[in-house]
């Protein structure tokens, strides 16, 4: 009896290379760190010419990532994460790139919960990886040295 190989685990999915100008933000850990780095993601989207649509899915998700970072992503010694980002175009479209210092976590492994048959079943919250994949071209995580990276990119 012979065995067969065992199936290697599928590729991860390429990850995009910018394709222009790329702008860099570090807000500080700091209450209205969120709400700066979305008005700094609306000023780059205006000043670019993106599309309504696209800005809006975009800083819509963006919102949805960043405020999940902020309530629940933490350094291994326990202090609140700090935020690096990059925005810029991809052949694609464009994207957004969020890092933290935080615990390793992959939202992208997460599943979306499942819809409540009625109003009386239905919970506050918990949707929010359902809406950022509704608009979304594409959402990737990889894990870097002591950082998480999660990739939100809209096509134009």
């Amino acid at each position: 009896m012979t065995s067969s190989p065992a199936a290697l685990p599928p590729e991860p999915p390429a990850w995009p290379a910018w394709s222009g100008t790329v702008e860099r933000l570090a807000p500080p850990p700091a209450p209205g760190a969120t709400a700066a780095a979305l008005a700094w993601l609306e000023a780059l989207g205006e000043r670019a010419g993106w599309p309504p649509r696209a800005l809006m899915a975009l800083t819509l998700c963006a919102d949805e990532a960043l405020a999940n970072v902020a309530l629940h992503a933490r350094t291994p010694g326990g202090e609140p994460a700090r935020l690096w980002l990059a925005c810029g175009p991809t052949d694609a479209g464009v994207a957004l790139c969020i890092e933290d210092d935080g615990v390793p976590f992959d939202p992208t492994a997460q599943e979306s919960p499942a819809l409540a048959t009625s109003l009386d079943e239905a919970h506050v919250g918990g949707h929010g990886l359902r809406l950022m994949r509704h608009y979304l071209h594409r959402m990737l995580y990889r894990r870097i040295p002591d950082r998480n990276v999660l990739l939100l990119e809209v096509a134009l």
